[in-house]
């Protein structure tokens, strides 16, 4: 039987990098979903994400959906949407992020972004198997993002963007009021031993049964 090696996360900063060059690359890759380009202030990070990154980041994706989905929250996802603001010299690609609170401020028909215009996305899903060369959660900030789901390479965490600018650690979310980052580590390990339509039922049913019980009291 052959065995097949995934390569691990690869990453290359460029230094000195200039607007105009930042955008030509990102029009250079705009039907492309990797790499993934985040920019500070001329440094430019080009990240190809591993098969673990990617298949973490199917499953984040697939149970934020399902447990929106139970609990008959309207959402939009925009995936690894490219937000830049030339004013502040920035721009991230997420792993995943979702309008929730605000998914009524975009056009159901709107598929282009504009972060001085559109609001930033509710929720980010950040992935970080390793030591990130360019510290997002800044960039997040700045851009008034309220939450970060985010996996450090050992644990998932809820972090929420407060009144001071940064971000801290909170035990659950507001996106989603009653998801703890216990809830996604224990359906995030539980996909692997379970078969996917089994896993995202299960979902679905916990979320109902949350929405219920908060409605009743």
């Amino acid at each position: 039987m052959a065995t097949v090696f995934s390569p691990p996360e690869q990453r290359v900063v460029l230094e000195n990098i200039k607007w105009d060059i930042y955008e030509r690359i990102l029009e250079a890759h705009r039907d492309c979903s990797v790499p993934r380009f985040t920019y500070d202030g001329g440094r430019l990070e080009i990240m190809s994400p591993s098969a673990k990154h990617e298949e973490l980041r199917d499953l984040i994706v697939q149970l934020v959906s399902a447990l929106a989905e139970g609990m008959d929250v309207d959402m939009r996802s925009f995936g690894s949407t490219t937000f830049r603001r030339e004013d502040f010299e920035r721009g991230f690609e997420p792993d995943g992020c979702f309008y929730i609170q605000s998914v009524g401020r975009i056009s159901r028909g709107e598929v282009e972004l504009d972060l001085t215009i559109d609001p930033p996305p509710d929720l980010i899903i950040e992935i970080d198997i390793t030591s990130p060369s360019i510290k997002k959660l800044p960039i997040f900030a700045q851009m008034g993002v309220p939450e970060v789901w985010r996996y450090d390479g050992k644990r998932w965490s809820i972090l929420a963007l407060e009144g001071s600018g940064e971000f801290v650690e909170r035990s659950e979310s507001r996106a989603l009021p009653g998801v703890t980052a216990e809830v996604i580590e224990r359906f995030i390990d539980e996909s692997f031993r379970v078969r996917r339509p089994d896993w995202l039922r299960g979902v679905r049913d916990w979320a109902r049964q949350l929405s219920s019980e908060n409605k009743t009291t």
